[in-house]
């Protein structure tokens, strides 16, 4: 028998995934302008400033979704 969901973990899963998304966005866009702004890089936007910008914005909503499950989870 499953568990029934209750209003509340709708709420902290739109919550999390809210907080996934923005750390995802913050994550890629620093990326991205470290590539296109940072001086002495070239100052272009290849495949491999893409993929590093979609790597570390993935990075990014993993450790944010996770801190935010532990501090659910084990309240201080």
């Amino acid at each position: 028998m499953s568990p029934e969901t209750t209003p509340e973990d709708t709420a902290r899963a739109a919550a999390l995934r809210r907080a996934g998304i923005i750390a995802f966005l913050a994550g890629a866009a620093a990326t991205l302008a470290f590539f296109a702004f940072f001086p002495g890089l070239p100052h272009v936007i290849d495949w491999g400033a893409i993929i590093a910008a979609l790597t570390i914005g993935a990075l990014a909503r993993w450790a944010c979704r996770s801190r935010l499950r532990r501090q659910h989870t084990h309240p201080e």
